[in-house]
Formats: structure tokens, sequence, C-alpha cells
């Protein structure tokens, strides 16, 4: 089982841990592993877990974030993620310029 640590980070450099979260797969869809941490945190915080998926794909598809795995940018919500033994995942928001 793969331990997932989810980092999210701006592009100002601000960083903090989201959360750990084992995983059996040794390889997960982005969409996949979107769903399962997004689940995490929206039941913790008594939100709907479905509800919470949906706008973090939106998201996703408008530009909102990028998702770092290891070194590499992982740019399609069906393209597969290698999980090891301890992966970093980042979730990058991206701030718009301010006019554009």
């Amino acid at each position: 089982m793969a331990e997932v640590t989810f980092v999210d980070e701006t592009t100002s450099g601000t960083r903090r841990a989201a959360l750990g979260l084992g995983i059996a797969e040794e390889r997960l869809e982005l969409r996949e592993l979107i769903r399962r941490r997004v689940a995490e945190e929206a039941t913790a915080a008594g939100r709907d877990p479905q509800e919470a998926y949906e706008r973090a794909v939106e998201s996703f598809g408008r530009g909102g974030f990028l998702v770092l795995a290891g070194d590499r940018q992982i740019t399609e919500l069906d393209e597969h993620v290698d999980l090891s033994a301890a992966t970093e995942v980042t979730f990058l928001r991206l701030v718009p310029l301010v006019g554009g």
C-alpha cells in the first residue's frame, strides 16, 4: 500500500500538507486520485463529496490548478499516476493575473 501525501501550494510559494491517504493500487487515473482526496476532505468537513468532486474536476479543466506527481506534471484527468511507497502529489493553485 502506498501512502500518498497531498500538498497544496500556490504560485506565491505558500505550501501546506493537506493530508496523507493510503492507496492500495500502484497506479490510478488522476480523476480517481482527485475523487478520493476530495471525498476524504469533504466528508471530514460535512460537505457533499460528489459536489466537491465535480467542482474540483471543473476547476482542473479550466486551469484552476496543476497537479504534480513526483517530478511529473499530470495534464489529463484520464492520465495514470504511478504511486510508489511514498508519493507526494502537489496541487498547485494558479492565481489569475489581475485584469486577465
